[in-house]
């Protein structure tokens, strides 16, 4: 289990791959090293040339061993000159061991043999001994090491965060939606940490919204299917026109609910407008206040949007003023600023300020009013999700003549 983790660790694969990349790094460089150090022009070729320009072949003994006494003493070496024998010519300072022409390896690094081109050698023993730390791969694998080291702190702190933050996905979809993960920084992590707890926000909120949405729908479900039970009894006893007219009216009121509740489904799951077009909302409007016996002034207006939706705006601001206002209820179509602008004003007692930022709850029942009369439904939550798929906004205002004056702004046509 623990392999397995491991095996699919971000850390571990963003870790590893630094090390393999300063593993390659010192490669190549070691490599490039090695291949300069042994071109044709490099110091061992030179080397070699030095040496036998300093010792010529046809010296005298006087002379080579002159020479290789201050060759010695400038190089701080015991050094010795072989023929093409292998017969000692000349030395200088201690004596080199007899075997190493022979085994030079075997005694260590101080000691350094060179065949020069006319079959001579030339053995020395270097009294400042050669360093291992000095080896410039060494030196590369000490330097990718340390990095290695500096870089495991900052790795592990990113992966952790990572890690930190998928717990909490995972936690989140297993149900826990008050879920949210911590976004302190200001790098790429802490964007998406905010990221998520955004959606997770907006998703918790939608849910209790759905949820509220159903507890308030079954309540106003059950007064008129209540009542309808009522009416059905005494139809069944009186046949009368009254409890007809009554049944008619409940079922019309549960029609009207249940569509009311579909269409604001439709709505939350509509990303854009299945069909939109040029609509006049003067002409519009003036078919809704026809059907209403709602006046309607203001000048012809044209915005793009489905006419249906647009139709259902209007009318929902009408049946509100009718239902909660008082005559006379208004229609306004105009434009201001490349807005196009449509009001709908009552004459009623208003809303008080303490209730109008809950104006658009869907089933929104105000303070004191009983629960026989009803509440705001769905009719302005429709309004304000219409309006937003139509790019426009919704807004209620309280006119200097009293009353109520609800305003949807619309972006004007551009054809």
């Amino acid at each position: 289990m623990t392999w397995r983790f491991l095996r699919g660790s971000l850390f571990l694969k963003v870790y590893l791959t630094l090390l393999a990349s300063l593993a390659l790094v010192a490669l190549a460089s070691g490599v490039f090293m090695h291949v300069g150090r042994d071109e044709d022009e490099g110091w061992g070729a030179r080397r070699e040339r030095f040496i036998a320009a300093m010792l010529p072949a046809d010296a005298d003994p006087p002379s080579l061993q002159a020479t290789l006494t201050r060759l010695a003493q400038a190089l701080d070496a015991d050094l010795a000159v072989y023929s093409a024998g292998r017969q000692l010519v000349a030395s200088a300072g201690d004596p080199l061991p007899a075997d190493i022409l022979e085994r030079p390896r075997r005694h260590g690094p101080d000691f350094r043999v060179v065949e020069l081109s006319d079959g001579r050698t030339v053995a020395a023993r270097m009294h400042q001994p050669w360093r291992a730390g000095r080896n410039p791969i060494a030196y590369l694998a000490l330097v990718a090491t340390l990095i290695g080291l500096a870089a495991y702190p900052v790795v592990r702190h990113l992966t952790r965060r990572l890690e930190r933050l998928r717990r909490g996905v995972d936690s989140w979809g297993s149900g826990a939606l008050a879920t949210r993960v911590a976004d302190e920084g200001s790098d790429e992590v802490a964007a998406v940490a905010r990221s998520f707890n955004k959606a997770a926000d907006h998703i918790e909120r939608l849910l209790a919204a759905h949820r509220s949405l159903l507890a308030n729908a079954s309540h106003e479900l059950r007064s008129p299917l209540a009542r309808l039970r009522m009416a059905i009894d005494l139809y069944e006893e009186t046949t009368d026109r009254d409890t007809k007219d009554e049944i008619i009216r409940n079922l019309g009121e549960l029609d009207g609910l249940v569509e009311e509740i579909l269409l604001a489904s439709r709505l939350d799951h509509l990303e854009q407008l299945d069909h939109s077009e040029p609509v006049d909302l003067l002409g519009l409007a003036a078919e809704e206040g026809a059907r209403s016996g709602v006046a309607v002034s203001g000048e012809p207006a044209i915005v793009s949007g489905d006419p249906r939706l647009l139709a259902r705006l209007v009318r929902n601001l009408v049946q509100n003023a009718l239902r909660h206002g008082a005559p006379p209820v208004e229609i306004e179509v105009g434009k201001a600023g490349g807005k196009v602008l449509v009001s709908v004003h009552d004459h009623g007692r208003g809303i008080p300020p303490d209730e109008r930022a809950r104006l658009f709850e869907p089933f929104y029942r105000p303070s004191g009013r009983p629960e026989s009369s009803g509440g705001w439904g769905l009719g302005l939550s429709l309004v304000r999700q219409i309006a937003g798929h139509h790019g426009a906004s919704v807004r209620y205002e309280a006119p200097p003549e009293g009353g109520a004056l609800f305003v949807v702004e619309f972006p004007a046509y551009t054809g």
